[in-house]
């Protein structure tokens, strides 16, 4: 075949391949046209060369930006089109004297550059199309089933942003309340929202519900007592003690009055009364 006739298909079906796949994927009409997709992590592509099949293979763009291919190794693909794609293979594999003239067909299998990935302590893991969303935070954790029981009020979200890393944490409390934008973040494909566990504290002794329980923001003694189901009739509030780990590790005993702030992973042992 004519390379000029097999260049021209090549396009051809790349571009109705990547419509199939964006439309049932976002369940809309794409936004973007093929030549401006720019792959990000996650991605997965099939790379052909012409008249070289023993070069054909399928990759998956790693959290580096990288895919791995045939004697040329480490490909840095994140960031660029298709296009952009093959053509950065095609030069490496001429400036290795591997193929004389190499005309690569990149195709785009598998597009998660309109998804968010949601993990951690929420309900439903996984990824979510950005779309169905709304497109901000509070939409992607609906997706995602909402934060857990065991689940922090912060949300972590990162991602790129201009081609630089992007870190931000957003306090789900203050987003709930607040009517600005700017506490609820509009999100970008390859975005990762992460939900940490929540803080907490144990309380054993004479309390009528022992075990682990969340720390509250600003949480006292006297609040994780009641938290407890208060003290039984054996117990005393003038007997309790806090094991906390100090900044070496090393757990430190001490006696505590009710005011005394609770902090993450501290023990509370409700002694008995000695009358």
């Amino acid at each position: 075949m004519n390379p000029s006739v097999f260049g021209f298909f090549q396009r051809f079906y790349k571009q109705f391949v990547f419509l199939v796949l964006l439309g049932v994927a976002c369940g809309v009409k794409p936004v973007h046209a093929l030549d401006e997709y720019l792959l990000n992590p996650g991605d997965i592509v099939k790379i052909t060369v012409f008249k070289n099949p023993d070069l054909s293979t399928d990759a998956r763009v790693s959290e580096t930006g990288s895919i791995g291919f045939p004697l040329i190794g480490s490909v840095p693909v994140a960031g660029l089109t298709l296009t952009g794609a093959e053509r950065k293979i095609s030069q490496m594999l001429k400036d290795g004297g591997f193929v004389l003239n190499p005309q690569v067909n990149v195709l785009l299998t598998l597009s998660v550059g309109n998804q968010v990935a949601v993990l951690g302590d929420v309900n439903k893991p996984g990824r979510y199309p950005i779309e169905g969303a709304g497109g901000h935070v509070s939409g992607m954790l609906a997706s995602a089933g909402g934060i857990s029981a065991t689940g922090a009020d912060m949300v972590v979200v990162t991602g790129t942003r201009g081609g630089k890393p992007f870190r931000r944490e957003i306090d789900v409390v203050k987003m709930s309340q607040s009517a600005s934008a700017a506490d609820d973040p509009e999100l970008a494909g390859g975005d990762t929202l992460f939900v940490n566990r929540a803080p907490q504290f144990y309380i054993y002794g004479q309390v009528q519900r022992p075990g682990g329980y969340r720390v509250e923001k600003g949480m006292t003694v006297r609040q994780a007592i009641a938290t407890g189901g208060g003290i039984t009739g054996k117990g005393t509030t003038r007997g309790v003690v806090l094991h906390r780990r100090d900044a070496a590790g090393n757990v430190k005993e001490s006696k505590v009055n009710l005011d005394t702030d609770v902090q993450d992973q501290d023990v509370l042992d409700v002694r008995e009364s000695m009358f």
